[in-house]
């Protein structure tokens, strides 16, 4: 089989060491569901190890010449392997019912935009694990107070408990990035009850760190917060200083007051 050239316009680096891609295969723990879906397979070097694991195991890649390569590499998997973007992709013509678990080496620059999709799919994505610039991976996983500390953050631990793996250096993709990588994982909280309008939740936190160096009671101004409220002392708070649990109940305080 001939490689596949690996294509800038598509941000594709791929993988080359194995042992990397068995650890992060090894992530995987099928607590709570039996499907997985690989997000830019590229030329299958996670997915060898994958396909090893339990459970059913589908493909998404946006590059044709990478689906030419996986249908002769892993004919096993002909009628897994689907040609798409998965931004626009609805996950549930992949999977109608169950849940399932995404992983992948992510392309960097759909990486953000793949953490928004798998929230968007929460109720059905119980476990999360992939590869992101290092930078991303260290906002994702960030602590309270910290300046990596943001919008992807707090959205991303409201629903899930979420862990930094490990560091990967770029001598191990082909081409090299030039940026640093970091493998993270995250897993669903299951005793979460929902009590909040997550709508709204949303707008506060990224309303919230737009200006995240000013007070909330300054960068929420355009939220029309109520003014039996806006004294509360959670309003002295900058954004960055927030748990994800504080964020949910900034929100019901702001959604009960204008009810």
């Amino acid at each position: 089989m001939k490689d596949v050239f690996a294509k800038k316009r598509l941000g594709q680096h791929f993988l080359t060491d194995l042992n990397i891609a068995q650890k992060i295969a090894d992530q995987l723990d099928f607590v709570g569901y039996d499907k997985v879906l690989e997000i830019g397979p590229g030329m299958g070097v996670l997915t060898q190890f994958l396909n090893l694991k339990k459970g059913t195991l589908d493909l998404i890649e946006i590059d044709q010449e990478s689906v030419i390569y996986l249908h002769q590499k892993f004919p096993e998997l002909k009628n897994h392997i689907h040609l798409g973007d998965i931004l626009k992709i609805d996950l549930t013509t992949i999977f109608p019912s169950g849940d399932f678990a995404i992983i992948g080496n992510f392309p960097y620059n759909i990486s953000s935009q793949i953490l928004f999709k798998t929230l968007e799919n929460r109720l059905h994505i119980p476990f999360f694990c992939g590869m992101f610039q290092k930078e991303v991976a260290l906002r994702i996983c960030g602590n309270p107070g910290n300046k990596t500390y943001g919008i992807l953050s707090v959205l991303s631990q409201v629903y899930y408990e979420t862990s930094y793996l490990f560091d990967v250096p770029p001598n191990v993709f082909s081409p090299s990035p030039k940026v640093n990588s970091g493998v993270i994982a995250l897993r669903r909280k299951e005793n979460l009850v929902v009590d909040f309008d997550e709508k709204l939740l949303f707008r506060v936190v990224k309303t919230g760190f737009q200006q995240r160096r000013k007070t909330l009671r300054n960068s929420l101004k355009s939220l029309d917060i109520p003014k039996t409220i806006i004294e509360d002392s959670i309003f002295d708070l900058r954004p960055e200083r927030l748990s994800s649990d504080q964020f949910i109940e900034l929100t019901k305080l702001i959604g009960n007051a204008k009810v």
